[in-house]
C-alpha cells in the first residue's frame, strides 16, 4: 500500500510540474507584475478550481464534448496578449490582482489541466482527492517561492525590466496557438475542409 501511495505523490509531481510548466514561465512575469501573496492565492484558487473540475465534470466533458473543442480556450491567452489596456494604472486599481493572476492561469492552462489531471484523478476516492488538493496545493507554493527568488536574481530582473512585457504578450501568443494545435482544434477544422 505504501507503494502504490509513494508512486501516486510521484505520478502527481509529474504531472503538476508538466501540465504547469509553460505557466512556470508566466509566473516571473506575474510575480514582477504583482505581490506574492496575491500570486500565491491566484495560482492556488486556480489549480484547485481545475482540479476540481478535472475530477467532478472531467469525465463528463469527455463524454460530451471533444477534446479539440478544448482548443478554443487558446483565444484567451491570444486575446490578453493582444489587449493594450493592461498597463494602464487606472486599470490596476480597480482590477484585482488575485483575479488576473487566476484568469492567466485559467486561459494558459485549463485545457492541459483538464485533460492530463482527469486521468489521473478519476479512479481517486474523495478522501484521496482531498489529499491531492493538499497535495499540489503545498507544490503551488513552493513553485512560487523559488520562482520569486529565480526573478530576483539581478541579472533576470534586469532582463524582465527591459523585454518582460514583449516577452509575456509574445508567450501568451505562442501558448494560444499551441493550444490550439495541441487539443487537435487545427487539426479538426482541417478535416472539416
Amino acid at each position: 500500500m505504501k507503494e502504490s501511495i509513494g508512486m501516486n505523490y510521484w505520478i502527481l509531481t509529474l504531472t503538476f510540474i508538466s501540465v504547469n510548466l509553460d505557466f512556470f514561465f508566466m509566473l516571473i512575469f506575474l510575480l514582477k507584475k504583482y505581490r506574492v501573496v496575491k500570486v500565491m492565492i491566484g495560482y492556488l484558487l486556480g489549480n484547485i478550481i481545475l482540479l476540481t473540475l478535472s475530477y467532478f465534470v472531467g469525465k463528463a466533458l469527455t463524454v460530451f464534448f471533444p477534446e479539440w473543442i478544448l482548443g478554443i480556450l487558446g483565444f484567451l491567452p491570444i486575446h490578453m496578449a493582444l489587449h493594450d489596456d493592461d498597463d494602464d494604472d487606472s486599470d490596476k486599481k480597480h482590477q484585482s490582482q488575485v483575479w488576473s493572476v487566476l484568469v492567466t492561469y485559467l486561459s494558459v492552462c485549463a485545457g492541459c489541466n483538464l485533460s492530463i489531471f482527469l486521468p489521473v484523478l478519476v479512479g481517486e476516492t474523495m478522501v484521496q482527492f482531498f489529499m491531492t488538493l493538499v497535495f499540489i496545493g503545498i507544490l503551488t507554493i513552493i513553485v512560487v517561492l523559488i520562482i520569486n527568488l529565480v526573478s530576483d536574481i539581478p541579472a533576470v530582473a534586469m532582463a524582465m525590466e527591459k523585454y518582460g512585457e514583449k516577452l509575456m504578450k509574445f508567450c501568451y501568443i505562442i501558448i494560444g496557438l499551441y493550444v490550439f494545435w495541441d487539443s487537435g482544434l487545427i487539426s479538426h477544422i482541417l478535416n472539416l475542409l
